[in-house]
């Protein structure tokens, strides 16, 4: 991340701190950084640039406190206003808190395990929206399980604010993993999808300041560690639109797409 320099008065503090070279920003839950702080210079701990060594004596501590913290790399997610993992769920059927834009959503049963399935047929992108309409501050997370079929691919993933909203996708065929905003996309990284294996995803949308959200999300292998850090983001200026979460999908490789666990969340700003 390219180095940002700001006066620490940017965190209300005192206009006359010395000026810092921060290369990242602190976690959330850290907090304000201290208000009283000398006025040397010195590296900071944990690769964040530069500053004043009470700055840095802070950093120190909130790196220790978070060795004890329980490993939830950045979700900052609090307890689910919305979760279901289909285990009470009538097969055949689209659970009534759910409603499809479009396509045949129905829950079926594989394994013993409940699953909400989108079938491999017609060839087209479908999505079904659950949970409160949000603006920001919302996470939304599921698996999600797809096959190839020869070169033929899925693609899938998980969504916040409503039909144009913004969507963290799954795009086999491209390699990729993508951030969208509607039909426009926001953000691209490589990405080595596994067939017939389960994918986990999570997107959030969460205010930063006045004019400013940041939109961020994820994706990874299901039996592998989450990763800690996002792997897509985007930062807009334009405050999203109230919307429910969704799950998307379209299955060009003509099977069917399967969802599970799926989770909406607050988030700390």
């Amino acid at each position: 991340m390219p180095s940002l320099k700001y006066l620490m008065a940017a965190f209300g503090l005192s206009a006359s701190l010395v000026l810092a070279e921060v290369t990242k920003e602190f976690p959330a839950h850290w907090g304000k950084p201290p208000a009283v702080q000398t006025r040397d210079y010195v590296p900071l701990p944990g690769g964040y640039g530069n500053g004043s060594s009470s700055l840095a004596r802070w950093i120190t501590a909130n790196l220790e406190k978070d060795k004890g913290r329980p490993e939830t790399p950045a979700s900052m997610a609090v307890k689910p206003v919305f979760e279901n993992d289909f285990g009470k769920a009538s097969p055949g059927q689209l659970p009534d808190d759910f409603m499809s834009l479009n396509g045949e959503f129905v829950v079926r049963e594989e394994g013993g395990n409940k699953i909400l399935e989108l079938p491999g047929t017609p060839l087209d992108s479908y999505a079904v929206q659950f949970g409160p309409a949000e603006v920001a501050d919302v996470a939304v997370s599921a698996r999600i399980f797809g096959t190839a079929k020869g070169r033929r691919f899925p693609t899938f993933g998980v969504g916040l604010n409503g039909v144009s909203g913004y969507k963290l996708q799954v795009s086999p065929a491209k390699k990729a993993v993508e951030l969208l905003k509607d039909a426009d996309v926001k953000a691209s990284v490589p990405f080595e999808w596994k067939p017939a294996t389960w994918t986990q995803l999570r997107l959030q949308v969460r205010k930063v300041k006045d004019g400013e959200w940041r939109i961020e999300g994820r994706a990874w292998p299901q039996g592998e560690s989450e990763p800690k850090d996002w792997i897509v983001v985007s930062d807009e200026q334009e405050e999203p639109v109230a919307g429910r979460a969704s799950v998307l999908g379209s299955p060009f490789s003509g099977t069917p797409i399967w969802f599970d666990d799926l989770k909406v969340e607050r988030v700390g700003q």
